[in-house]
């Protein structure tokens, strides 16, 4: 027992590099399970938390009876592969085998949470596509004598250097939800592309580094590819890569180092010529990682894990309010 009572505890799903457990971890959750697919994952996650009880599994096919930590937990989260959904991937939504939706809905009906957490790009929420998806998700909900909610999280307001949005529907007991409450913004002036990746752009003596920061003056692009079966590391499309060269980054390809003394930004030729790449660790710091987490995997796989995750500062807000709302329903708070 702790000074305020029990521990709060959570399973992640669909875990990643693990960006959406880290934030609930900062919030207070202790994380008892995390589950993915891929094993490069798994490798970044038991380097960088040994003691998480991670699971290497295909969540649609694994049984959780084997694993005595899938048993119980207050949070249940997912953060579900957004292929399925997006217009890269066809928006196939349930039907795409990629799809983890109603593998996340039957943990649920297993495990019984406190608190369900299902993340995922702004359209789950909205697009007409998707109802048959949500519906299936409020029947769950129902099943479980929950409510839910849904709410878009901007990352800039919470100090993530890049203009990404997701979506979040957090379903609960109606005690419990009655408590909670969206985080609300927590930054006045979110970091700069050129802020944040400054130190690091100048770490190799590259003399151009300062004019490159002071030129790259708003949050980075949203980070885009690496979705697994797409191909190589990249910044996304042709739209995307275009936004990337406006602030001085090229973006067909993903950096193996930062530049040197002897780089010269030059327009006039081809871009992946004369302009900088970005390194996976640097990719890392503007999706709000710590510089000591370590991602386990060669350059391609450890770009899909980074540009695929929920930013931690988001998660670890919205793990806040959770939090509050499970004390204050305790009379903890």
């Amino acid at each position: 027992m702790h000074e305020h009572g029990p521990r709060f505890t959570a399973i992640e799903l669909c875990a990643g590099v693990g960006g959406q457990a880290l934030g609930l971890e900062r919030a207070g959750f202790d994380v008892v399970a995390a589950v993915d697919i891929d094993p490069d994952t798994c490798s970044t996650l038991a380097r960088n938390r040994p003691g998480w009880y991670t699971v290497r599994d295909d969540v649609k096919q694994m049984e959780p009876v084997n694993h005595d930590p899938l048993n119980s937990a207050d949070v249940l989260s997912c953060g579900l592969p957004r292929s399925p959904y997006s217009i890269a991937g066809k928006q196939l939504a349930t039907d795409d085998r990629r799809d983890t939706l109603r593998a996340t809905l039957d943990m649920a009906a297993y495990i019984r949470p406190r608190v369900l957490v299902i993340e995922n790009i702004p359209t789950f929420l909205r697009a007409a596509r998707f109802e048959s998806a949500r519906a299936s998700v409020r029947e769950a909900v129902e099943d479980l004598g929950y409510e839910m909610v849904s709410s878009t999280l901007t990352a800039t307001d919470f100090g993530v250097p890049q203009r990404r949005k997701h979506g979040f529907i957090v379903a609960m007991h109606p005690d419990d939800l009655s408590h909670f409450t969206w985080p609300t913004p927590a930054c006045k002036r979110c970091p700069t592309l050129g802020d944040t990746l400054y130190e690091s752009m100048a770490s190799a003596g590259w003399p151009e580094a300062a004019d490159w920061a002071a030129e790259a003056s708003e949050p980075a692009p949203l980070i885009m590819g690496g979705a697994t079966g797409r191909g190589g590391a990249d910044l996304g499309a042709t739209r995307s890569k275009a936004l990337w060269a406006r602030w001085g980054i090229y973006g067909g390809s993903i950096g193996n180092s930062v530049p040197g003394p002897d780089f010269r930004r030059n327009f006039d030729i081809e871009p992946r010529y004369g302009l900088p790449k970005i390194t996976v660790d640097q990719v890392a710091l503007l999706q709000g990682f710590p510089t000591d987490w370590e991602i386990v995997g060669g350059k391609t796989s450890a770009y899909r894990q980074i540009s695929q995750t929920t930013p931690p500062p988001v998660a670890a807000a919205l793990g806040r309010q959770i939090m509050t709302a499970l004390r204050r329903s305790a009379g903890r708070v």
